[in-house]
């Protein structure tokens, strides 16, 4: 199984606490060993293949939100909302292939992730970058328990469809707006995977 480097701190700490815990008392294991199990199983970082053509999930969660919008970057685009929970894989990955152009950080409230205002007023990373489709944004969302957003991008980065580029730790939301020439595929209520669930693909809406 692989691991998020970004939760190599966590996982580090709660692994020397369990085995000095354990030392001072074996006892301890029946309440650290499950400690430790959740935050390894917090940060796992599986392979995913994409499940056929068009844009993927940037994220493992629930679809709440399918609604069409304005940003300055994209202009009119249909964002979907995906909700993370503390128990989604919290690595996230580009829907498409891309450069990337636009990088923004917001700070920002801690309202729940799924609450109608976290998109605007939660701490935010804005993620643009130019497909062969138009512009795609991302949002990553922090949220009450999520207080760590990470993003390893740089302007020109060129990545490919399904590659990581960043986290969420402990889960929360994010945003993707897609270009309306695209079809979205995705439905509310709909549990996606990041990497590997097709949410849009091209042809008439």
């Amino acid at each position: 199984m692989r691991f998020a480097p970004d939760g190599s701190f966590f996982m580090s700490a709660v692994a020397a606490a369990t085995l000095l815990l354990a030392w001072l008392s074996r006892w301890t294991l029946i309440v650290t060993l499950p400690l430790a199990a959740l935050v390894f199983w917090f940060f796992r970082d599986p392979e995913r293949t994409p499940q056929g053509d068009g844009l993927v999930s940037p994220a493992d969660g629930e679809v709440i939100e399918i609604c069409e919008t304005e940003h300055p970057y994209t202009g009119k685009a249909l964002k979907v909302g995906i909700f993370m929970n503390v128990f989604s894989v919290h690595v996230n990955r580009m829907p498409s292939a891309g450069t990337i152009e636009y990088l923004e950080y917001a700070p920002g409230k801690k309202w729940f992730a799924n609450a109608d205002k976290a998109s605007l007023e939660n701490e935010r990373m804005y993620v643009g970058y130019s497909s062969a489709d138009g512009p795609v944004l991302l949002t990553q969302i922090a949220g009450l328990v999520a207080r760590r957003i990470v993003c390893r991008l740089k302007k020109g980065d060129r990545l490919e469809r399904a590659q990581r580029f960043g986290m969420i730790k402990f889960g929360s939301k994010v945003d993707v707006y897609l270009p309306l020439s695209l079809k979205c595929t995705a439905e509310i209520g709909q549990k996606v995977t990041a990497g590997q669930t097709v949410i849009a693909v091209r042809g008439q809406k």
